[in-house]
């Protein structure tokens, strides 16, 4: 069994205004032993955020999870003004070993919206029935025209890693080294869209070349069931609550595919933690 669980963690800060990540590891291992930990919004140096003391989360939530491989996933890195960067994005923790490493940076269409930079971040998970690659996302939240790019470009990231796959590369030295491909996948993240979103749908649209498509999760194994909230439950600043957060894999996962399970009791953050369990 692997065990994946995603969640947009707002640098921390929780519904009552603290910001606490190890109460937020605590809240994680509570719903499960998780195998992998996909993260959004982790922050660095980012004491102008609220209730953020400015330190390096990248660091610290590796820290708190010793045994882990920590995979860094920084979209967003500009100077502080005082001879630092400050940093933000997504992570990846993950107890199975990880071999190849790859960041994808998406589109970034010009908008007049408040937007920024947003990655792609793909690690490869060894299991017992071979690799598997988990990403992880969080797109542009103002705009729908940045997110349809954004999409498209998550979109070829998967097309290219599976014709990768299929293609004996040829092995070589250093740098040149091979790693296992797979076309296997799971996809995780923020996607800052409802389901019924046609840019959404867009994401589970199959491909010309053969890569196998980006199932729902939720949706495979639940039909027409509403997805639960996972947004604006506690806070309505944002809207009435929704479904933004989702898990993705690739067609051939979905006989394995167990359980997808929102949590809607956490109050650690503004987004509600997903958990998903497939026979790997």
């Amino acid at each position: 069994m692997l065990r994946i669980i995603t969640w947009n963690i707002q640098w921390g800060l929780g519904i009552d205004g603290r910001v606490d990540l190890a109460r937020q590891i605590a809240e994680a291992r509570n719903i499960a032993d998780f195998d992998v930990l996909c993260l959004q919004e982790v922050s660095d140096n980012f004491g102008n955020l609220k209730g953020n003391d400015g330190g390096n989360q990248f660091a610290a939530l590796a820290a708190l999870l010793p045994g882990f491989t920590a995979v860094e996933g920084v979209a967003l890195d500009i100077p502080d003004g005082a001879g630092g960067r400050r940093r933000f994005g997504n992570m990846i923790l993950s107890r199975r070993p990880v071999s190849q490493v790859l960041r994808y940076t998406l589109p970034w269409e010009a908008a007049p919206t408040r937007n920024m930079p947003r990655l792609l971040l793909e690690a490869t998970v060894e299991t017992g029935s071979g690799p598997l690659r988990v990403m992880t996302t969080h797109l542009e939240y103002s705009s729908g025209a940045l997110r349809r790019a954004q999409v498209e470009g998550i979109r070829e990231a998967h097309r290219t890693a599976h014709a990768r796959a299929r293609t004996l590369r040829e092995d070589g030295p250093g740098t040149y080294v091979r790693f296992p491909a797979a076309s296997a996948a799971v996809l995780t993240g923020d996607f800052n869209m409802r389901p019924e979103d046609p840019t959404k749908r867009r994401i589970s649209e199959s491909f010309e070349d053969g890569a196998p498509a980006l199932v729902d999760a939720w949706e495979a194994l639940n039909g027409a069931k509403a997805h639960p909230y996972s947004f604006c439950i506690y806070e309505q600043v944002n809207g009435p609550p929704h479904c933004c957060d989702f898990m993705f894999v690739t067609e051939d996962l979905r006989p394995r595919l167990r359980r997808i399970t929102y949590d809607q009791e956490c109050q650690a953050s503004d987004h509600q933690p997903v958990l998903l369990e497939l026979d790997l």
